[in-house]
């Protein structure tokens, strides 16, 4: 009887142990998409006053590229991942019209220190899918668990909930029109 008790108690601590390390494993993946973030938050500045030497006449593309900035870090501060997921949408287009908008001057696109924001703002913005993909698996996996038997009792008992995937609406996940891009 004694062995049965001990090894039951083993079982729910295992079971605990493992809702632990998944929810802290979802933290973990959210601070790392937040990391990234804030990176790219720093140097979106940076390629606006670039852009702006060259390019005087964009200044309605300069905003909205900078409200969606702003957009993205509200959301984060509040821990919003639908607000995330959907200002960084906006984020992601007025880059691209940026960028695009760019084509347009071509000692901008041959200035070094735009190659090297575009570059670093890329490279980030890879970065972002794949954490947020890391993210998603992680949640994934922790709503699965909370939601399962005997886990779920446990989960119950000790307060442990689902998380929310970062998720896009269906018109943010269409390709991108690039010909209304290079319009004016």
């Amino acid at each position: 009887m004694l062995a049965l008790l001990i090894a039951a108690a083993v079982y729910f601590v295992g079971i605990y142990n493992g809702l632990v390390g998944l929810r802290e494993s979802v933290k973990v993946s959210w601070a790392n998409i937040d990391v990234l973030l804030k990176q790219r938050h720093d140097e979106l500045p940076k390629l606006i006053e670039t852009c702006k030497r060259y390019m005087q006449y964009e200044q309605e593309t300069f905003e909205k590229v900078m409200r969606a900035r702003s957009s993205v870090s509200e959301a984060q501060a509040s821990g919003d991942v639908a607000g995330v997921g959907a200002a960084e949408q906006r984020l992601r287009a007025g880059m691209g019209r940026l960028f695009a908008v760019a084509e347009n001057y071509p000692q901008l696109k041959s200035d070094e220190t735009f190659r090297a924001l575009q570059s670093r703002i890329t490279t980030l913005e890879e970065s972002i899918a794949d954490r947020r993909e890391l993210y998603n698996e992680q949640v994934n996996l922790n709503n699965i668990r909370v939601q399962v038997f005997p886990d779920s009792m446990i989960a119950g008992w000790f307060g442990f909930s689902s998380a929310h995937l970062l998720e896009f609406a269906a018109q943010e996940k269409t390709d991108v029109d690039v010909g209304t891009l290079f319009k004016a």
